[in-house]
């Protein structure tokens, strides 16, 4: 939860750019829910039939038709419009595999793809194994059809098994199951570090799908131009579009984009790259970091590190190891309030048991206003200044 905390580090991104705008064009047509593909509904997700439901045993000729449109119109729509972009795109299997000359025009374009998936589902309620074997099979079929392994993953509607399958699978440059960031982060996963890219739900057409979403493509046009306009303020962030064909691939959306991305490039210092170009920058430029963890720690351990930060007062630390650490307590400042919300919450007799191990705390020397600055600031945050 604590993240970078006030000071993000320095992107450095390339040639001195302020931001990295991040587009990804989501192919899903051809890998949603359908009889036709074994499933036992129909689709209900993100069309513009909004409230739609799964319709168990049938087809549903109006859903498919406007997936159809997103394979037959807009991505080609959007193919003119973007090839001359680095784009990423988030490939479910089963689609690509429907889209011979759709995969060639995403080749030629010198796009990534990326894994967005073996169908296009919900993983909520499947089970690990189930999970990791999808995984497996959208990896096989997707080096198949592509002719390359993807280096992104991306589930969408995962579990909370998703980005650890993912880790431990070991092929991956980055994971995008996430929303936490502005910039990418590194999440420890057993002992191997994976990169996580954040997506964006916010920047994103899908908002036009859903209720209190974007009402009109001026709506979207504004959304995305005030998310850059900030970011590009600050400076070091990277901005992420999430697209999809049947959307954005409408004209009047389509024109909308257009309008956003032509605003952004017309400022300097704009890097416009592909999520694996991000995160191959990111490895690079700010590894992941090395070094042992509080939240890790066996109990000895801990206590041998910080048993001594309260003098000869060792319970503080077992308790503290005691409490529920994660990676926010993996600092100085994350380990100090672990042990000071210890000794606030112990009883009377055990907090004057730490000032009679250490009576300088509140003896002589504080009575005579010698003790150091530091000394004197640490009294006054335990409530010893009284």
């Amino acid at each position: 939860m604590t993240g970078y905390g006030a000071t993000p580090p320095e992107a450095n991104w390339p040639n001195g750019a302020r931001t990295a705008v991040q587009i990804v064009l989501n192919y899903e047509e051809g890998g949603e829910n359908n009889i036709l593909h074994g499933d036992a509904a129909s689709e209900a997700f993100l069309s513009e039939i909004v409230g739609a439901a799964a319709w168990p045993g049938q087809r549903h000729w109006n859903m498919e038709s406007i997936y159809e449109y997103g394979a037959r119109a807009g991505f080609w729509r959007l193919h003119r419009m973007l090839k001359g972009r680095p784009v990423t795109v988030y490939g479910v299997a089963t689609a690509l595999a429907r889209a011979p000359e759709q995969v060639a025009a995403m080749k030629t374009a010198g796009w990534e793809i990326a894994s967005h998936g073996l169908k296009w589902g919900e993983y909520k309620d499947a089970s690990e194994a189930d999970e990791r074997a999808d995984m497996d099979e959208a990896i096989r079929l997707h080096t198949e059809i592509v002719g390359e392994r993807p280096r992104g993953w991306y589930t969408g509607r995962c579990s909370d098994n998703t980005v650890r399958l993912a880790a431990e699978e070991g092929g991956f440059d980055y994971v995008a199951d996430s929303y936490a960031d502005d910039l990418p982060y590194w999440s420890r996963f057993g002992d191997r570090d994976q990169l996580i890219v954040p997506y964006t739900l916010d920047a994103n057409d899908m908002r036009f799908a859903v209720p209190a979403g974007f009402g009109d493509p001026f709506e979207f046009e504004h959304y995305l131009t005030n998310a850059f306009d900030m970011l590009h303020s600050e400076g070091g962030r990277m901005l992420s579009i999430g697209l999809h064909c049947r959307l954005v691939g409408r004209p009047a959306r389509a024109l909308a984009l257009k309008r956003a991305l032509d605003h952004m490039a017309g400022h300097d210092g704009v890097w416009f790259a592909t999520r694996l170009e991000i995160a191959r920058h990111w490895a690079a430029t700010h590894p992941a970091p090395s070094f042992e963890r509080p939240s890790e720690m066996s109990k000895d351990r801990f206590v041998a590190l910080f048993g001594e930060v309260f003098e000869h007062s060792p319970w503080i630390a077992e308790r503290a190891w005691g409490l529920e650490l994660g990676p926010t307590h993996d600092t100085a400042m994350g380990v100090h309030a672990a042990l000071t919300r210890v000794f606030r919450s112990a009883s009377d007799d055990e907090r004057l048991g730490v000032l009679n191990a250490h009576p300088d705390l509140a003896g002589k020397l504080a009575a005579a206003k010698r003790l150091t600055e530091a000394s004197t600031a640490e009294q006054a945050a335990a409530g010893l200044d009284a």
